[in-house]
């Protein structure tokens, strides 16, 4: 068990390894549409890679996520399998956003040799969900 300094020490070795293996820029936050944003996410038993819809307008909210499930088949077909979408996902504080997002499971960010594997894992799949967004940006841009 590692104290807080500790686990907060490994997470940013962690995300400095990670940047100095795969040293690019990643779209992230900037998609140009506000509260649409790509993340990742590690914990001790999965890492992630998410599209978080989160404007607080539920309309608007919705028609991104119906843009995208509207996409679906091509994004999983041509870009990522295996993606969970989640139209009414309620964070720990109890705010509702949308949710889409590919796992692995059986990794720990605790673990350093599970790194390599969950970096591959990031890099594969978030460059695949920015080659469907910078293909499909227009289109999901548009919910006038």
């Amino acid at each position: 068990m590692y104290s807080k300094e500790e686990t907060q020490k490994l997470k940013r070795e962690f995300w400095v390894t990670f940047a100095e293996k795969f040293p690019r820029k990643w779209l992230l936050y900037d998609t140009k549409i506000k509260d649409f944003s790509f993340k990742f996410y590690v914990d001790n038993k999965k890492a992630q890679v998410l599209i978080d819809i989160e404007p607080r307008n539920n309309d608007t909210r919705n028609a991104y996520f119906d843009k995208l499930e509207a996409l679906k088949n091509i994004l999983e077909e041509e870009f990522v399998a295996d993606l969970v979408f989640e139209r009414d996902y309620v964070l720990e504080n109890g705010k509702t956003i949308s949710r889409i997002w590919v796992e692995k499971l059986g990794v720990s960010v605790s673990n350093r040799q599970y790194w390599d594997e969950i970096f591959t894992f990031y890099n594969e799949k978030m460059n695949a969900l920015e080659l469907f967004y910078s293909e499909y940006d227009e289109f999901l841009k548009d919910i006038a």
